[in-house]
């Protein structure tokens, strides 16, 4: 592929369109539905909390459309930090992907450990006696289990992410199919008065808080493009993977929601002493079928979980990985498994940052982890990658574009408008928590780590700027590097 450099740093073009988009759909699905359809009531106060999960589909479809562009112009390991590499570095030379990062080694393992959180609520269905102290206890286990798999080489993961993609979807479609055979049409739609009053400002924060619930639901549709190094063909396979992974996934989310509010009444769901307020889904199966049925698919949806937090960690682990090959973060994150050719220290330093979430999910709500996790990563990568876009089409127009944005510059405005109503709405939505003020803190003490990064290493603002267009295919084999003075 002229204009794109091999899989650099050792890393072997492995993965085919069935196993990224079942990486992507394993890490998007995972637990999320089955924990947050309660949320989902609560923040909308009854059944037309489907609205949530179609204006979630949207925000995941509009913002997939700009990864798939950038992913397949820019197929290499690190997904988010290369194209703000190449985007961010022509102004403010190696600050913005080195932000990306810092903040990346936050929201990535954040997400995976709301998995980890699900995990053990699904399984307090399974053993109700379960206390605080084992479900803390068999948590951690499971996050040291998930890296002693992830030990291994690319080839055997992507067989195991095979078979869990297939776990996952057995486990969503026994829920859909035990919810149909149970529906109640007045259940599923038994609106409360005022349900839909666009003109009152209750709407529209409830409106906020879902669309935060719903696009948390979808993450992951990006998964693979972390992976762009270890891609078959990805200037065919990103694009593709991240549209039929938000597209099945939107299917399924919609047949889940409405399915589960048609046998079990809203109001349980808002009940914290009712069994649906924290396993929903294994409560549809109860009631549709039997207990038996329901300890089975409680089982599968456990697996699933498994899943969401193995392959997010599988694709996260990489993005430190390239930026400290680049020398654009600490140098130690560079270094490869000998053997297996996997980044070490990045999937160890993620792992533990996951364990440490999981005790925070544990022992505030999930709702406070939701809102954290999503605030930090909208600033550094949401909004950075909608301009990125932009950017890399007006600096780089000589760019291999394998997939070009339908409709530019629409997706980018849908995907601009539903991340800062996100950002805006968060202290709102999470009152007493202050996730804005957080990330913020986050962002500002990346931004002291870079000066003294940078002050070490010598780069700007310290040193020259370096402008390394290595993607253009007037330049074949080799970068294009301009050394510009700092400042």
């Amino acid at each position: 592929m002229s204009g794109t450099p091999p899989s650099a740093g050792g890393f072997v073009r492995r993965i085919g369109l069935f196993q990224a988009t079942a990486i992507n759909m394993s890490q998007m699905c995972g637990i999320g539905p089955f924990v947050t359809i309660p949320l989902m009531v609560a923040a909308f106060g009854g059944p037309q909390a489907v609205i949530g999960f179609v204006a979630g589909a949207i925000l995941a479809f509009a913002d997939g459309l700009i990864w798939a562009e950038l992913g397949a112009s820019l197929p290499d390991s690190g997904g988010s930090y290369v194209y703000l590499r190449q985007a961010f570095q022509y102004r403010t030379g190696r600050l913005m992907p080195f932000l990306f990062v810092w903040t990346a080694m936050l929201f990535i393992p954040l997400a995976m450990s709301t998995g980890v959180v699900g995990f053990v609520q699904y399984l307090g269905y399974l053993a109700p006696d379960l206390g605080k102290t084992s479900g803390d206890l068999i948590g951690l286990g499971i996050i040291a289990l998930v890296i002693l798999l992830l030990w291994r080489g690319i080839e055997n993961i992507a067989r195991i992410t095979a078979v869990m993609w297939v776990v996952m979807i057995a486990s969503v479609t026994l829920v859909i199919v035990a919810a149909a055979t149970d529906f109640s049409p007045h259940l599923a739609f038994n609106y409360p008065s005022g349900s839909f009053e666009v003109t009152s400002s209750h709407f529209w924060i409830g409106f906020a808080g879902g669309l935060t619930i719903g696009i948390y639901d979808y993450l992951g549709y990006n998964t693979a493009a972390y992976m762009g190094a270890e891609i078959k063909d990805p200037g065919r396979t990103l694009p593709r993977s991240i549209i039929y992974s938000v597209l099945g996934i939107m299917v399924i989310y919609l047949l889940l929601q409405i399915g589960t509010l048609g046998v079990i009444d809203w109001q349980r769901m808002l009940d914290p002493n009712d069994i649906a307020s924290s396993s929903v889904a294994s409560a549809v199966l109860e009631k549709a079928w039997s207990k038996g049925a329901a300890d089975v698919v409680t089982v599968l949806i456990l697996v699933t979980a498994f899943a969401s937090v193995f392959t997010g960690l599988l694709g996260g682990s990489r993005v430190p990985y390239d930026a400290a090959r680049d020398k654009v973060f600490f140098r130690p994150y560079a270094k490869l498994h000998p053997q297996h050719r996997f980044p070490m220290l990045g999937l160890v330093t993620m792992g533990v940052v996951t364990a440490v979430g999981f005790m925070i999910g544990r022992h505030t709500d999930l709702t406070t982890l939701i809102q954290l996790l999503t605030t930090v990563m909208v600033i550094v990568q949401a909004l950075a990658q909608i301009l990125a876009v932009t950017v890399l089409r007006r600096r780089q127009p000589g760019l291999r574009r394998p997939y070009r944005m339908w409709l530019y510059p629409l997706p980018s405005l849908i995907a601009l408008v539903g991340w800062l109503t996100i950002y805006g709405y968060a202290d709102k939505n999470s009152p007493g928590r202050h996730p804005i003020e957080w990330s913020l803190a986050w962002v500002a003490l990346g931004c002291v780590a870079f000066v003294l990064w940078a002050r070490f290493e010598k780069v700007w603002p310290f040193g020259p700027r370096e402008i390394r267009e290595e993607y253009l295919d007037d330049h074949p084999g080799e970068p294009s590097v301009q050394t510009l003075p700092g400042g």
